[in-house]
This record gives C-alpha cells, structure tokens and sequence, in this order.
C-alpha cells in the first residue's frame, strides 16, 4: 500500500510503502517494523543502483517457516537531498564544538558532492514525523500491535545510525533496532573525524535499559564497510560497558561482504529473526 506524499509540519512530503503480509486480515493483530529508504527495500526497478533488500520475499519466507512473528513493514522513503541532513544524530552533532560543527557540515563525497546539500541537520524532526505523525496513522489505519515489545526499526548506513538514535530517543516507542552497515563515520574519512567520538560518547548516556531492549549491529569488510572495523568494536565495548549480552545484543562481521543494498538482502534474514523472533 503506497501512501503517496505523506506531509508533515517536521519534515518534507514524501511517499510511504506499507508492506503487508499475505493473509493479513484486521481481525489479527501485527508487529511493525519502520524501515528508513523505504524506495530500497522492494522495488529494484525504481532504484538509482537497480539494487533492493528484498524485504517482501524475505519476510514471507521466515513467515512460513515459522520463524518471526506476522509483522508490517512500513518503508519510509529517504527525502533525497535531504536524506544525510535527516539520518545524522543531531544530540552528537550538537555536542561537537562549533570549530569541528563547521567541519563535520563542510565536509564532502570523494566525488565532490557536498554531505549535506546545504541542509541543516534535522534527525530529531524526522524522527518526530515518525513518532508523532506516521505511527499514529498506521496505528489507526492497520490493525497493529501498538507497543514498544511490536515496534522496530531498522536501517543500513545512515539508515543505521538513525535506527539506533531512535531507540535511544524513544526507548518507550522502540523495543529492538537493527542497524546495518552502521555509517559510525558519519562524513566520508577516519582521519581528522570528531564524529564516532561523538556517536559514543552520546550511547554512554543514552542506550536504552538492556532488561527491556535489543539491538543488532552488522558490517562487512569491502568498500565503506571497510571504514567501520575499529569503531564497531568500540561501539561493542559500549553495549557491553552499559549491560548487554548475547540475550538482548549482536554484532556480525560479514567477510567479504561491501556497502550494498545487495550484501545486506543477502543476510537480512538474520537480522529480521532478531527483531521479530517468535
């Protein structure tokens, strides 16, 4: 179900494909899971790289195996220009001094491109359009479950770090979160980069309380992945510093495996079973 030009007074318009599953019927109730780049995640056809996650085929087939609970996917389309200024923590950005502010926001692609298109860093509003705005809708459009034990989100790269400042915001909206390829960087360097920094020292305060929350991290080792090897495991010694174990927490390394919509629909049947296991 396309909603199309779903407006907000937070963020931009933009579509929302809502994902459902085949025998759903209103007289059950499901789990929800928010995805970010919601254009990736079903249609290669309509893709700048002709790439998708395949949710819709994954998800169907853990379904019949039994292996998760019946959900919907609510994919959240990526505004575009505006998709690095929405998907960037904004407590950690505004933590950094204003010096390295100005050099995280000055920042450009390898191609030249700028981060940013000049837009200011907007995460929270994007994640209230989410809370306050999409949420309520589906909740009064589809029969879901409306807690946060059914309540997920997931994303790859920037997708990522927005999944889990979600679930560090709105620990009362969001019991698991799936980050994929976590973009721990933020910019486009390791050098000279207060970011990751930043990023941690925000978790330190903020993760969600262990007994009652799950969170899956994943990366592999080729193209941008590559940038995430020693920060991914600063991030592990900050989930295990604040409580969590193998019951509630994963880290994955995928060898061989780059920065693409292809490798994470090669393994995403591993993080859905995390999120929506039985």
């Amino acid at each position: 179900v396309r909603v199309e030009n779903f407006s907000s007074k937070y963020v931009p318009a933009r579509n929302v494909d809502v994902w459902l599953p085949d025998n759903y019927t209103p007289s059950k109730k499901y789990a929800v899971l928010y995805m970010h780049d919601g254009q990736m995640l079903f249609d290669s056809s309509i893709t700048w790289n002709k790439q998708e996650w395949g949710v819709d085929e994954t998800l169907t087939k853990l379904t019949q195996q039994q292996k998760i609970r019946e959900c919907i996917v609510v994919g959240v389309w990526n505004g575009g220009k505006s998709r690095h200024a929405e998907y960037f923590p904004q407590k950690p950005f505004e933590a950094l001094s204003k010096e390295n502010q100005k050099l995280v926001y000055d920042a450009y692609r390898s191609g030249g491109q700028s981060i940013f298109s000049g837009l200011a860093i907007s995460s929270d509003n994007y994640l209230k359009f989410i809370v306050t705005e999409l949420k309520p809708f589906i909740d009064i459009r589809f029969s879901t479950l409306k807690d946060k034990d059914n309540t997920f989100i997931a994303g790859s790269s920037m997708g990522g770090l927005i999944s889990l400042y979600a679930i560090c915001e709105y620990p009362d909206v969001f019991g698991a979160a799936a980050c994929l390829s976590t973009h721990w960087t933020g910019i486009f360097q390791l050098e000279d980069n207060p970011v990751p920094a930043a990023f941690f020292d925000y978790m330190r305060t903020y993760l969600p309380d262990p007994r009652t929350h799950r969170i899956y991290f994943d990366y592999g080792d080729q193209t941008l992945d590559q940038l995430y090897f020693s920060l991914q495991l600063t991030a592990n010694d900050i989930m295990r510093e604040k409580g969590f174990n193998n019951a509630n927490w994963k880290t994955l390394l995928f060898p061989g495996k780059d920065h693409s919509e292809k490798s994470w629909a090669e393994r995403l049947s591993i993080p859905l079973e995390f999120l929506l296991k039985e």
